[in-house]
């Protein structure tokens, strides 16, 4: 197998993160669930990736924006402050990711049925050619 035991424990701790965290945004931001998952997502996340990878991740100059809001959002979760925190934190991983939309947009054009409409939706238009 190619993932090692630590990364495979983190699959497992990012997928009960994601559960946790939807399962808190459909109690109505319980702080609770919420926070669990949040801990969780970001525990997997440095099992999987290893922990100076990680660190060199959300250090990166040009994604300091969204970690500090993506762990700001944490850190309000964490002290009762659900709602708000959830929203920032959520502006936080949209700042960290935005490098990879390109690709994952460019992935889910050939996914079969979902393609047409993604590129309906980003008025992408194919070479006559």
């Amino acid at each position: 197998m190619w993932l090692s035991d630590l990364q495979k424990i983190g699959v497992g701790t990012t997928a009960l993160g994601f559960l946790f965290m939807i399962m808190g945004i459909f109690m109505f931001f319980d702080g609770p669930l919420l926070s669990l998952g949040n801990l969780l997502l970001v525990f997997g996340f440095f099992m999987i990736a290893g922990f100076s990878k990680s660190v060199s991740f959300f250090l990166r100059k040009d994604r300091m924006l969204g970690s500090i809001s993506f762990f700001s959002g944490l850190l309000l979760t964490l002290f009762h402050f659900p709602i708000i925190g959830f929203f920032v934190e959520c502006l936080g991983f949209f700042n960290l990711f935005k490098v990879f939309y390109p690709l994952i947009i460019s992935f889910l054009r050939t996914v079969p049925y979902i393609g047409p409409y993604i590129d309906r939706l980003t008025s992408y238009q194919q070479s006559p050619v």
